[in-house]
Parts: structure tokens; sequence; C-alpha cells
């Protein structure tokens, strides 16, 4: 398989007319439960590519021990390691901290391209908490991806509520990105137990858990 394309801080090439997920996190590290999500998403919704976008640093987290943007750019591309994925860092020249911003910054630069936000169930809980958060959804479709453990707090969450009108049922998932917003789509099925946090906290980790494929 040929490994994801690596742009440290250009954006992806792309034509009008395509499909691309965004895919957004600190990927500290970039892990198995990451390739899950994506792959997922690729399928599930019909995507024509991933631009996965490895951020400076998430302004939710602390950032102290964050490793450099490289080193994550690096790490995302080897885990991800699919022909239809792209690993970017453009959000570094953009000069962006907030998804909001960074969907902003996007339009500017991409003509005839329909996007969707990606991410994992666990981080819909506090998407209330982003800065922005009504308009991203306001702007773009979003794919939500269980993880393990997050069922029931994600779709109980301030944004799920507020949007509950705005939810596609997950079996008409190859429509969601030519939907007009607000509009989102909660995906079950297989999940990832990995997470950066757990794999941080712990040194010995098994080979396929960590910069390689399960």
């Amino acid at each position: 398989m040929t490994r994801s394309r690596l742009y440290p801080l250009d954006l992806p090439p792309a034509s009008p007319g395509m499909t691309i997920g965004l895919y957004g996190g600190s990927f500290n590290p970039a892990h198995a439960g990451h390739r899950h999500v994506a792959l997922t998403a690729l399928k599930h919704f019909q995507l024509d590519r991933i631009w996965c976008l490895v951020t400076p640093g998430n302004p939710l987290k602390d950032t102290k021990n964050l490793p450099s943007l490289e080193t994550r750019l690096e790490g995302t591309a080897c885990m991800m390691d699919h022909p239809r994925i792209d690993v970017t860092g453009a959000e570094a020249r953009a000069g962006t901290r907030f998804t909001a911003e960074t969907l902003e910054w996007l339009d500017k630069r991409t003509v005839g391209i329909r996007f969707i936000w990606i991410m994992g169930a666990d981080n819909l809980p506090q998407f209330h908490r982003w800065q922005r958060w009504q308009s991203i959804l306001e702007r773009i479709p979003v794919a939500i991806i269980d993880r393990p453990g997050h069922s029931l707090s994600a779709l109980s969450s301030p944004a799920a509520l507020h949007y509950a009108w705005a939810r596609l049922p997950s079996h008409k998932g190859a429509a969601l990105a030519r939907m007009k917003s607000p509009v989102w789509s909660f995906l079950h099925g297989p999940r990832s137990n990995l997470s950066s946090t757990y794999l941080r906290s712990n040194t010995t980790t098994q080979p396929n858990e960590v910069g390689q494929k399960p």
C-alpha cells in the first residue's frame, strides 16, 4: 500500500468536484484508532480523499510537552499509510488556532470542493466548548465516528441535543457531503480502543499500537 502523502505546510492538491474529509487533531501520537476513524469515514461517506490537518497545538489541551509539528506529521503519515489520505500542517502556515478559522481560510483557497468535518465520538461531548462551534455546524457537514465508551455521552451532549433535528441517519451517509448545513451523522460500528492519552501514559506498547498499522 502507498504511504500517505505528506504536505508539511501546504494544502494537498484537489480538483473541483471532489469530496474531501477534513480530519483535524494533534495526533499525539497518531495511532490505529485514528486510522480506523479515517478509513471508516473514507468508505462510509464515499469520500474522494481525506486531509489530516495536524494542528500546531490544540487550544483546549496543554501543549507544553507537545512534540514538534514535524514529528507528528511524520508519525501521522506513517500510521495512515493510505493512497487517498493526505497529511498536512497547513494550519501552521495559515496561522489559525481554531477550527472555525481554519474553515474560513480553506473557503478562500479552494473552489468547487465539498468538505465534511470528521471527528471521533470522544470529541462530541466537548464540542460546545470549541470556539464558534455553532458556526462550524452551520458551515460544514459533520461526520462523527463512534469510539468505545462514548456513544451515550456523545449523543446526549449539548451539541448533539441542540442540533438533534439536523441529524442524518447513518444509512444515508453517502449523501452527507451534498447536503446543506447544518447536518451531521453519527456512525455506529466496529470501534478501536486505542487513544493518544493511553499511549502517552504507557511507555511500553505493543508493536501495532503506535507507528504501525494494526
